[in-house]
């Protein structure tokens, strides 16, 4: 019986259809916001970091204290809070009062004072000396630390050292309270505050009032949108220069994430218009002072003005730079003769390579900047360790890195030699914010081999560039037809584009690769034939049609939770991936974890649940931005550990590398059963399956399939609506980046560069 002949009927589309949720296990809460005061009991948790606390507070009213979670920058027992939010009613925890926002004020009874005190808040002030103080001065003491310092020296054991500590300290915490009030009263929440605060220091106040607009650049989770409301707040006009120029740099960073390196001018200022919405004479004027600030650079070139965000033309330019430098000369291993080298290595391993592969060798081994591209099964792979085999019998030193953890250790796995990513690879420093290794401090190698070049953006390729030696050469590997690269820029693309450097495009399928139905449908895709379903027990591709979405949902959640487990063995979370072209829908991203992780870890316990999602031991997870203090990527994909609901923590395992989030955190974090198509890129899994439907057609294009279909290793599984298969497989209709990196390269040969 084959994959298909295992379906279950879905006609009847009641008994198809998910079980309700038992809402009794649920965490219960309130929807209005309420209103809560009182004084600092204990505290439970505090990062200094994150802000993030829980804390145990006396209310006037409750015989026993409440226990109140929420972030804060400062916080300390004795302390009145001021704070409002919901009461949630926690499985493990019991009821507890989640602040969305929480300010503290200073104690005002006696008691209060002492505990506040006595917190170590002060510095040189403890418990012992809190109760002298307390004694000496009553509700007054505030008033003599700050305006009368010299009468603490009225007590024994207090001299002018101490007394210095403890007004400094006093002056400190006072003005952290004066930034966290004056950001609330701009609408600014507590855990953004915090950022803000630690970011600015002291000075919180007069940069967010100078320009609220910095927010955006500075402070990573602050965007546009709440650094205008900000400015809003502040009564900055809507149709002043401060607000243009910070909403074109927005505007041109919107456009850069479709992948484009640089706009037309004249489509950034409609851009920048219809965010906006002030005249374009006022958004002319922005581009040009943000030009003079060198924020921005406007080029004119063949194709007319482009305008890039400055550290992408740096990023561009300088990659072509970099490139130019490392094509001057000849190989470090210096002239090896091919006919004497092939039949060497073919003996060495076994494989007797085709003429086209021979060929391809010998071009790699006289290149010193080279290229090599093609689809699956066309053996970049048995190149590669060829060309590696040949360079270290001749003692050539190696380095190998791709741009995400698993591309790294498949390229590890397929070479038997240590291949890491490149921001490892460049050994980021958090404290700096730079990597080590760049012109200065460059890699110690002969050759890098990069693979999954696909995935490389300009700014990332830059980076890596610069740390490449004169002497050494570079090998890029990768498929040109995948998806590009998340970042701006087509970086792969335009090397081949740019026709300086050497390419080795493979077109071949080789016979073992031939009998894989994954190999040969993810050729036909690309060439634009639909793909032939799989019908044989033993195949590695099935293609399932669905009648509709629903019908496709019902079919996809059978398969990855029952049908494919119990057919091939699969576990379902740890080798099965959902692949889906779109984030939102019934069939995006988001539905699609919410139902999986519902049937595939229902029970696992403790759980939290921050910024919209719920996290449990045992879920699969994805990290959604550069981390580079914990050392975790985009993209990269682990399983959670442990969770602490108390602290909101989160361990999470990497490949056998256990990261701690705490609760201001779990934003890079998402559930990963289903991912999107293009965070799959450079990932490789066991099984995968990809849902098809209508509702996708805005991305619905070739490209999108093929690359989805090569991700899987031991079985594709495609379920789709016959139009979106046909629409996915015909259109071609895909944007092409705007860049100049392959101008620029030929631009170098010829000698003159865009204006």
């Amino acid at each position: 019986m084959n994959l298909i002949e295992g379906m279950r009927p879905t006609g009847n589309r009641r008994h198809s259809a998910a079980p309700p949720v038992n809402w009794l296990k649920m965490p219960q809460t309130t929807e209005a916001s309420e209103h809560l005061t009182g004084t600092v009991e204990r505290i439970t948790f505090h990062s200094e970091e994150s802000g993030f606390c829980v804390l145990r507070v006396k209310v006037r009213g409750r015989r026993e204290p409440v226990t109140v979670v929420g972030s804060a920058a400062s916080v300390h027992p004795g302390e009145h809070i001021d704070c409002r939010g919901r009461w949630v009613n926690h499985l493990e925890h019991g009821l507890q009062f989640r602040a969305e926002r929480l300010k503290t004020v200073p104690p005002s009874t006696l008691e209060g004072i002492e505990k506040y005190l006595a917190s170590g808040m002060v510095k040189g002030i403890g418990p012992h000396f809190a109760k002298k103080l307390v004694q000496a001065f009553g509700e007054a003491v505030f008033d003599v630390i700050e305006q009368q310092p010299e009468r603490l020296e009225e007590l024994e054991g207090i001299g002018p050292k101490r007394r210095r500590r403890v007004v400094a300290a006093w002056a400190e915490q006072k003005k952290v309270r004066e930034i966290m009030v004056f950001l609330h009263s701009h609408g600014v929440g507590t855990s953004r505050a915090v950022r803000i605060y630690k970011t600015y220091g002291d000075e919180a106040i007069a940069k967010v009032s100078e320009n609220p607009y910095r927010l955006a650049l500075d402070i990573w989770g602050i965007g546009f949108k709440t650094a205008d409301q900000i400015a809003q707040n502040l009564g900055i006009p809507q149709d002043s220069l401060i607000r243009a120029r910070a909403g074109v740099r927005h505007a041109l960073q919107v456009w850069s994430e479709q992948g484009h390196c640089a706009a037309p001018r004249e489509k950034l200022v409609d851009l920048a218009v219809k965010l906006l919405a002030i005249p374009e004479t006022v958004i002319d004027q922005a581009i040009e002072a943000e030009s003079a600030a060198e924020n921005l650079v406007a080029e004119s070139g063949e194709d007319g003005v482009l305008v890039y965000l400055a550290p992408l033309h740096k990023a561009e330019s300088g990659c072509a730079g970099q490139l130019q430098r490392l094509l001057a000369g000849s190989p470090p291993w210096g002239a090896i003769d091919p006919t004497k080298a092939i039949p060497w290595v073919e003996e060495k391993t076994g494989l007797e390579l085709s003429p086209s592969q021979r060929q391809a060798l010998e071009t790699l081994l006289s290149a010193k900047v080279a290229v090599l591209t093609g689809g699956p099964g066309v053996g970049k792979t048995t190149l590669v360790n060829g060309l590696l085999r040949i360079l270290r019998a001749k003692k050539v030193r190696t380095l190998l890195a791709a741009p995400t953890g698993r591309a790294a250790k498949r390229l590890s796995e397929s070479t038997g030699q240590e291949a890491r990513t490149v921001h490892r690879l460049l050994a980021f420093d958090p404290n700096t914010r730079r990597f080590q290794h760049d012109e200065t401090h460059p890699l110690e190698t002969d050759l890098l081999v990069v693979d999954e070049a696909s995935m490389l953006d300009v700014v990332l390729t830059h980076q890596l560039l610069k740390a490449v030696p004169d002497q050494a050469a570079v090998l890029f590997v990768g498929d040109v037809d995948q998806l590009p690269s998340v970042g701006p820029g087509a970086v792969l693309e335009d090397l081949i584009e740019s026709g300086i450097v050497p390419t080795v495009s493979l077109t071949e399928v080789h016979r073992q690769a031939r009998t894989s139905r994954i190999v040969t449908n993810a050729h036909r895709i690309n060439r634009g034939q639909l793909p032939e379903t799989g019908r044989a027990p033993d195949s590695d591709f099935f293609l399932i049609p669905a009648a509709d979405a629903e019908d496709l949902q019902a079919k996809l959640l059978h398969l990855v939770t029952e049908r494919i487990p119990e057919r091939f063995g699969f576990d379902p979370v740890e080798d099965i991936q959902v692949l889906t072209p779109m984030n939102r829908g019934g069939l995006g991203v988001r539905a699609l974890n919410l139902e999986l992780q519902r049937r595939l870890n229902p029970g696992s316990q403790p759980r939290v649940t921050k910024f919209g999602t719920t996290f449990a031991p045992g879920d699969k997870v994805i990290q959604q931005v550069n981390d580079y203090d914990k050392e975790v990527f985009n993209g990269d994909i682990g399983r959670i550990r442990a969770v602490d609901p108390e602290a909101g923590c989160v361990t999470v395992d990497f490949d056998g590398r256990e990261v701690v989030y705490d609760a201001t955190e779990l934003d890079e974090l998402s559930l990963a059963y289903a991912v999107s198509i293009h965070k799959s890129q450079g990932s490789e899994y066991s099984v995968v399956v990809v849902p098809l439907a209508l509702q996708h057609y805005l991305l619905l294009e070739r490209n999108l399939l093929y690359t989805a279909v090569t991700r899987g290793k031991k079985l594709v599984v495609v379920i789709a609506e016959d139009k979106a298969l046909k629409m996915a497989v015909r259109n071609r209709k895909s944007k092409k980046r705007i860049t100049r990196l392959a101008e620029r390269l030929a631009a170098t040969a010829r000698g003159s560069l865009p204006r």
